[in-house]
């Protein structure tokens, strides 16, 4: 029997992103606990030389040559070192703030994402998905209360971080066009990996066993967390999964409480909820328009 369409297993896709998103909230938890007795430079080292050490072994069991050569290298070393300044911005941000402020605030990444496409990439982007950027963009303000004084400086760290991630998302696309995705999953870790090589000894603390274990648990989070995105948009569609992804400020928020008792305000929930229905909208638009191009060659064929 040939394999199902990606459209035919919603429910692998769905516990599959799932997984992922809590994974990364805990990965997210460790770095913040981590903070307390490691600096960020080194936490950040540890998570990208591990999962690039798990992503160069598991490579050659899906059949890729190592090391894989790309056609646009310098893209991929630009796209590489943009993750590894985004990461500092969140593991720095996380440090001060709410996890569920700052992971609401980072929602805003795939919004900006529309804006850097449309004009990095020439992409076409109708009112509503200007609306949904707007909506993000106030969202933003709500959890902010800027002039207000009541929001932590280390929380514009993480517009930093949406923004720098939204790059990193657009070179992303534009790679796609010369590389594979085993290509570009190699490369991602490799100039973090020797970039921050080049300048933790200069911020080394000797990790204890229960730094030791964090750090490892900090990388192989990475790389099971970035494994079962791969799988879960393999397996169903992307506007499906989306929606998801949101739930990551359910955990982000219950997890804050529990681990280190920040209770989210009333602002930063509103705040989160406004980012979501930018993005859902966002999405929503996103099937409209594909379903639009799907039909559009469908009916030049029964004219045909």
């Amino acid at each position: 029997m040939s394999q199902p369409a990606a459209s035919d297993r919603p429910f692998r896709g769905i516990a599959l992103i799932s997984c992922a998103v809590l994974g990364f909230v805990c990965m997210d938890v460790l770095i913040k606990a981590a903070t307390a007795t490691l600096p960020v430079v080194q936490i950040l080292w540890a998570r990208f030389v591990i999962q690039f050490a798990i992503v160069s072994l598991a490579l050659p069991l899906a059949g890729k040559r190592l090391p894989p050569v790309s056609r646009r290298p310098r893209l991929q070393a630009v796209r590489s070192l943009t993750l590894a300044l985004c990461n500092l911005c969140f593991t720095a941000a996380i440090a001060f703030i709410p996890l569920a402020e700052a992971t609401a605030i980072n929602f805003l990444a795939p919004l900006l994402v529309l804006v850097l496409a449309g004009w990095w990439l020439r992409e076409t982007i109708g009112w509503r998905r200007w609306t949904a950027v707007g909506a993000g963009l106030l969202g933003v303000v709500i959890i902010l209360r800027p002039g207000m004084g009541v929001t932590h400086p280390a929380a514009f760290l993480v517009l930093g971080t949406a923004l720098l991630f939204s790059v990193y998302s657009v070179m992303t696309r534009l790679l796609a066009r010369y590389d594979d995705s085993l290509t570009t999953i190699w490369h991602t870790g490799l100039a973090a990996s020797i970039a921050t090589s080049l300048v933790v000894p200069f911020f080394w603390v000797t990790p204890g066993p229960w730094g030791i274990a964090a750090l490892l648990a900090i990388g192989v989070l990475g790389a099971i967390g970035h494994y079962l995105l791969i799988l879960a948009y393999a397996a169903a569609p992307a506007s499906l999964l989306a929606p998801f992804s949101y739930t990551q400020l359910v955990w982000a928020a219950l997890f804050g409480w529990l681990v280190f008792a920040d209770i989210p305000d009333l602002p930063t929930l509103l705040g989160g909820l406004v980012i979501a229905a930018g993005g859902l909208l966002s999405i929503a638009e996103g099937g409209r328009l594909a379903q639009a191009q799907r039909a559009v060659p469908a009916a030049a064929e029964r004219q045909g």
